[in-house]
């Protein structure tokens, strides 16, 4: 696992969406780069959540319950990450998106 707190300099993010606040991010993700894979919009716990929460889909229950695994990081930053997620952000809380593997394309996650 890398040091650096996120896979991208921040010097190199650009402003890609409008500010809608912070989210919650695997490490997998914003330490070791891997693209989006799982997303699904919670009801936010406080006016900076954006309710966003992003994983690779590779997480383990395990991984997923051990502390310091995921942090907050802006929807801006993982955009400039993987801007495949920029056309499901306007969804409601209550939703959930898988990637269709191969692609950039997110599909409705339905239990």
């Amino acid at each position: 696992m890398s040091d650096k707190e996120f896979y991208i300099d921040p010097e190199h993010i650009k402003d890609l969406i409008k500010p809608m606040g912070y989210s919650i991010v695997s490490n997998m993700i914003s330490q070791d780069g891997l693209p989006v894979g799982f997303m699904y919009r919670e009801e936010q716990v406080d006016e900076e959540d954006s309710g966003w929460r992003f994983l690779s889909g590779t997480e383990s229950e395990e991984y997923l319950d051990e502390e310091g695994n995921s942090k907050a990081f802006s929807v801006n930053a993982i955009a400039n990450h993987d801007p495949a997620i920029i056309p499901y952000l306007k969804n409601i809380a209550g939703t959930a998106w898988e990637r269709q593997e191969g692609t950039d394309e997110f599909s409705l996650f339905e239990e």
